[in-house]
């Protein structure tokens, strides 16, 4: 064997451990939820760098991994200009900066224009407006939609009328308001305002195989199906929901929608012709309708959820948007998985979640 030979293989069996490594293909990916637990050198470039760097790749030959910023500079090397190791991670500079932006909606009459935010920002019109939708999964419109609507809630509860909540909540005309409020509140102002006070809501508490069922209908459609062991605690949870609403025994109509929604929840597949009413924030209502466009059979990632809404950092908030809903099954939460394909977190409990998947033949 010549010594070209013997050259070669010394560097292929360098080369290979490297390539082994999971920390080698965190750098292939560029993965960003590695930054922070290693960092990788470049014995040619004399730098050392985040495993998400953009900067063309270095031959393996030439890695080295290093657990903390400081072993990597008592090696030698120095911090890269590119990817800057040694100041906070970019999303958590931009997480910081689009928390400042927030703020500033909030403290706004009215949300400031897209150009006054960006500037605030420091970047650019549409890189700014890039990342404060992928840090909060809403645009700055929807976001200062979003706070206004929390707050003409609390102030529907403690102000004296109607119009001082609207004014104070921050809408600048009672005409920008009403045209929102269905979406809203799902009520009248006057009615939510209340309680629920004269809102009437027809439900039953039944059993099916995966244990209790309530289902309550307002006068817009089936507004909840909760599921659970003890048919008391379903119905706390509705009256919680609507403290002054009239709740109303089902009659004959509605003791057929309630056996159709338990239809529905044995055979999931076969769809719920029914109409819904929807209540929730405009990031929850986004996250909803994704999961309702999941076909059943089929499951989806928070992760995958959260690219399809266009906001592929807000995983953990899907997350919270899938433990909000109230129409079980009707709105498939179930059929959101962990990246890896298992089950996690489910409103209703994890059994019950393979169980309906299991149903659809996703399981």
């Amino acid at each position: 064997m010549n010594a070209m030979s013997t050259e070669r293989m010394r560097a292929s069996s360098s080369i290979e451990p490297i390539q082994n490594d999971p920390r080698w293909k965190a750098v292939v990916a560029r993965e960003r939820e590695a930054d922070g637990t290693f960092y990788y050198s470049v014995k040619t470039t004399g730098v050392y760098c985040r495993p998400s760097c953009g900067a063309r790749l270095p031959n393996p030959e030439n890695v080295g991994f290093h657990l903390t910023r400081d072993d990597a500079e008592r090696a030698g090397f120095r911090p890269c200009m590119r990817c800057k190791p040694g100041e906070p991670p970019l999303a958590e500079r931009y997480a910081a900066t689009v928390a400042d932006v927030c703020r500033a909606i909030e403290a706004s009459e009215s949300t400031p224009s897209l150009t006054e935010l960006a500037k605030r920002a420091g970047l650019s019109l549409h890189h700014f407006h890039r990342v404060f939708k992928a840090v909060t999964g809403l645009t700055p419109r929807e976001y200062g939609a979003s706070h206004r609507a929390r707050r003409v809630r609390d102030e529907l509860r403690k102000s004296a009328t109607v119009t001082d909540a609207i004014y104070d909540a921050g809408f600048n005309s009672s005409g920008r308001f009403y045209a929102s409020t269905d979406q809203m509140l799902g009520m009248t102002p006057t009615v939510y305002r209340a309680g629920g006070l004269h809102a009437e809501i027809h439900f039953a508490v039944g059993e099916c195989s995966l244990g209790s069922i309530l289902v309550a209908k307002s006068s817009k459609g089936v507004c909840a199906i909760l599921l659970g062991d003890e048919p008391e605690a379903l119905v706390r949870d509705l009256q919680d929901r609507f403290p002054r609403a009239t709740l109303l025994g089902g009659d004959e109509a509605f003791e057929r929608i309630v056996a159709r929604v338990v239809g529905f929840v044995e055979a999931p597949a076969l769809g719920l012709d029914l109409p819904l009413d929807i209540r929730g924030t405009a990031f929850q209502q986004r996250v909803w309708q994704a999961l309702i466009e999941i076909p059943s059979g089929s499951t989806a990632s928070y992760s995958q959820i959260a690219a399809s809404i266009g906001a592929p950092r807000a995983g953990r908030a899907v997350a919270h948007a899938c433990a909000a809903n109230p129409l079980a099954v009707a709105i498939p939460c179930h059929r959101v998985v962990r990246q890896d394909g298992a089950l996690s977190g489910y409103r209703w409990g994890v059994d019950r979640k393979r169980a309906l998947l299991k149903r659809e033949g996703a399981a």
